[in-house]
């Protein structure tokens, strides 16, 4: 048996590593299909096919297995697409340990191709690109290695360097017509109907709970990843905002967790008022990215109305309704795996009234926790003195946890009494114990306040501002009569935004702008993106303000630019074509080979029935015939000029010929005598 090509087959191993790792960026396929796959690629590409031997039982092997993921599934312990993902791993993982041969090829690469769907329904992100991308042009350049390999002679080598450049360039070409293809023709989506995981770098998430729990490290203020992107208006154009994003706000502390009095509202409804507007207010178009995780909308502190939300779903857009909760919080109706909404929020310093409020919520404004530590009252009023005014004591608190404080992440778990530890023992912590010891002890000297969530600063990029993760941030609010609740941050200020290193920062950052390109332009690029995209080139040019210009009775300038670069294209493509129609090389090829074949015919050594010239020469060098070594090379020179783009010389082909007709007389000649 013939060898295999060592580069076609390592080709081969490389896209189903690559057709998997599709499905594995997903973070979804288990463990032990991970480990069983990666050995079975390991071992591949070492050169190892230890299933040679055994191919049915190594593939009755795979029977049981089914059946454990087929239970697996029907118990409700895997997801069906997670279970045919991996299942289909296992497959391409058996084939790749098994003998080589064009069946065994071709069931490798279909179980790379269902892979690579299994890829898009899980994922669709941008890794699941990059893998699909080098799955396409490793499977491309394998097969195209298998048809040259299978047209020459065996034993003969193959013509490798001579078949890679064309090969690479068709791979090209092939990616750019399915870019083309993929641009221009509406599609639908591929995840219609199929979870998806949450896109992007890892699990998603915004810190939002129901709940906070004072204590352990904040693994959260590290994480660089973009959560939110606004547009402000007006723009205040600053680089970078001292800006506080709410979320939700908290009345209860119980001495470790803050929670909220008041039960949800039941009506959902499209668009919320919370206060009057002030007369000018700042409008925010806000999109909370698939990171965020949470269903809690976040606005410029103070909001006034908020709505008009669209929830972004794996099957496409659609409107969503928000629901009060308590402590200030709205909610999206409907999951998403991100949202986009408008908000109107009134200036800072305005004062905002919070309207009536009943004895309940009056008296929780001042709710002490049963154990707290005497000593936190006394601290309190050490530092505040007698200071009446509730802002000016919130102030001084806020200026001496600041000044005698240290701001850490590294806190080392849990303990009993958090407050205690930081205020007395540890006397370093983050922002939430910062925001609340200022809360806890403004209560203790009688001045309502309470615990607020969001996130602080605001990173423009563009004429956006992005928020991180790592943004999240608490503070308090102290309600001050006649002007409603104000914020008061006792957070040391270079502590406020997101603490990561600016090297990870750069990097996730530019990662996710790769990631938003992908999904704009490829995973949510629908059809009416298409027809915006083609109105767009004859839509008349705006000013900065976004207001169109002067109307002209022709077509705007990009438009005549696209129309040439369209046009150089197709005289580029119709150039090529009309030069490879031109070339001779093929057809010259061809009529070499038939005047070889009826030659051989004359002679009395016509190819047999379905028998083409390199399975003549396979034939002869079998059967040792003296004519063997000559036909072999009239073969490889056929093969070369036919698919390897070296074509036949001025006069060759004569030649060769030529000296054919004398081998087949030569060898005729004892026979005539003979006769």
């Amino acid at each position: 048996m013939t060898r295999p090509l060592r580069l076609r087959l390592l080709l081969r191993d490389l896209s189903v590593a690559a057709a998997f790792a599709s499905m594995a960026v997903s973070g979804q396929v288990p463990l032990w299909a991970l480990g069983l796959v990666l050995l079975a690629v390991g071992v591949g590409l070492w050169g190892k096919r230890p299933f040679a031997r055994y191919p049915r039982l190594t593939s009755a092997l795979l029977v049981p297995v089914a059946g454990a993921i087929y239970l697996a599934v029907a118990a409700g312990q895997m997801d069906l697409v997670v279970a045919a993902c991996s299942f289909a791993g296992l497959v391409a993982g058996q084939r790749v340990l098994s003998q080589s041969s064009p069946a065994t090829d071709g069931q490798v690469l279909l179980a790379g191709l269902l892979m690579i769907a299994g890829g898009a329904a899980l994922s669709g992100e941008l890794l699941f690109a990059v893998c699909l991308l080098a799955f396409a042009v490793l499977a491309c350049l394998s097969l195209g290695l298998a048809v040259v390999e299978s047209s020459v002679p065996a034993g003969e080598p193959v013509p490798v360097r001579a078949v890679m450049r064309p090969l690479g360039r068709g791979t090209v070409v092939a990616m750019v017509g399915a870019m083309a293809f993929f641009v221009f023709i509406p599609r639908l989506n591929w995840n219609m109907g199929v979870r998806r995981a949450s896109p992007g770098l890892g699990t998603a998430t915004s810190g939002f709970s129901d709940t906070v729990r004072l204590g352990g490290s904040g693994t959260l203020k590290s994480n660089p990843r973009v959560v939110l992107r606004a547009r402000l208006k007006p723009d205040p154009q600053s680089e970078r905002l001292s800006s506080y994003w709410v979320g939700r706000t908290y009345d209860t502390f119980d001495g470790v967790e803050w929670t909220t009095l008041g039960a949800p509202s039941r009506r959902n409804r499209t668009r919320v008022t919370l206060r009057p507007g002030a007369e000018k207010q700042v409008y925010q178009r806000i999109e909370l990215l698939p990171a965020y995780g949470s269903r809690t909308l976040i606005a410029l502190e103070t909001p006034a109305k908020l709505g008009n939300a669209l929830a972004h779903t794996a099957t496409g857009d659609r409107r969503t309704q928000l629901r009060e909760q308590g402590g200030d919080e709205l909610r999206f109706v409907d999951d998403g795996l991100g949202y986009s909404y408008e908000v109107y929020s009134v200036p800072p310093g305005t004062d905002t009234d919070p309207g009536k409020m009943n004895e309940q919520e009056t008296d929780q404004l001042l709710a002490l926790p049963e154990t707290l530590d005497p000593r936190v009252e006394e601290l309190a009023r050490r530092v505040v003195g007698d200071e009446k005014d509730p802002l000016a004591a919130a102030q001084k608190l806020s200026a001496w946890l600041q000044r005698e404080y240290q701001y850490t992440l590294e806190l080392g778990g849990d303990v009993a009494d958090p407050l205690r530890d930081f205020l007395f023992v540890r006397k370093a912590g983050h922002c939430e114990h910062f925001a609340t010891a200022l809360t806890v002890m403004l209560r203790t000297q009688g001045f309502e306040s309470r615990l607020a969530t969001g996130f602080f600063g605001g990173e423009r990029v563009g004429d956006e501002y992005m928020v991180r993760a790592g943004d999240a941030h608490a503070w308090t609010h102290v309600l001050v009569p006649g002007r409603g609740f104000v914020t008061v941050d006792a957070t040391p200020a270079d502590f406020r935004t997101n603490q990561s290193s600016k090297v990870l920062e750069t990097l996730v950052s530019l990662y996710e702008s790769m990631e938003a390109m992908w999904r704009n332009a490829v995973v949510d690029y629908s059809f009416r993106d298409q027809m915006d995209f083609v109105r767009g080139l004859t839509r008349p040019p705006r000013d900065p303000s976004g207001k169109p210009m002067a109307r002209s009775a022709l077509p705007p300038f990009r438009a005549w630019v696209t129309a040439a670069a369209v046009g150089l294209a197709l005289y580029g493509l119709v150039r090529v074509l009309s030069r490879r129609r031109a070339r001779p090389t093929r057809q010259e090829a061809t009529r070499f080979v038939d005047a070889v074949e009826r030659l051989l015919a004359r002679a009395g050594l016509p190819p047999r029935e379905g028998e083409t010239l390199e399975d003549v020469s396979a034939r002869l060098s079998r059967e040792a015939h003296p004519l063997a070594p000559l036909l072999a090379t009239l073969t490889r020179r056929y093969l070369e000029a036919r698919f390897g783009q070296r074509p036949l010389a001025s006069g060759e082909s004569a030649r060769l010929l030529a000296e054919l007709k004398q081998a087949l007389d030569t060898s005729q000649r004892p026979t005539a005598r003979a006769s």
